[in-house]
């Protein structure tokens, strides 16, 4: 139901993502997934990649500033509209979307999203019968 998440907290000046980014590399890590959210010095970059805790080590073991998290994580079906549904199920429920990302991994629509209520999110999500993920279930698709 939930994935790791790393979120880096990063300097917005020219070479540091590029810093990250080859570490990665080098320690033979893939990422699936990406987005930053910026301020006017720093941002905040969210992966999800092959091996989150490896790439933890990895970027602790360099000094970057980096936190691993659980993501809510849904496999969806490929077809117009079908975050909405899954976000109206939440809505009509009251719980509100901290953040969220999506992409496209083996034909199926992922998901990624925090909430405002954990507990009442997973509650909702297993009365639905959601497809979700897992740490797992997510590598079997890369």
């Amino acid at each position: 139901m939930t994935i790791n998440q790393l979120s880096v907290f990063i300097e917005n000046k020219s070479g540091k993502l590029l810093k990250v980014l080859q570490l990665l590399k080098d320690a033979d890590i893939q990422i699936v997934a990406t987005t930053i959210a910026d301020t006017l010095d720093y941002g905040i970059w969210r992966i999800i990649c092959n091996d989150p805790k490896k790439a933890y080590e990895v970027m602790r073991n360099e000094s970057v500033s980096v936190t691993i998290s659980e993501a809510f994580a849904l496999k969806l079906e490929n077809y117009p509209g079908a975050a909405r549904d899954v976000l109206q199920i939440l809505a009509e429920e009251g719980i509100g979307i901290t953040y969220l990302y999506s992409f496209l991994l083996g034909g199926k629509g992922i998901l990624l999203f925090r909430t405002d209520d954990e507990e009442k999110t997973r509650k909702v999500i297993l009365n639905a019968n959601m497809s979700t993920l897992n740490n797992e279930t997510l590598a079997e698709l890369i």
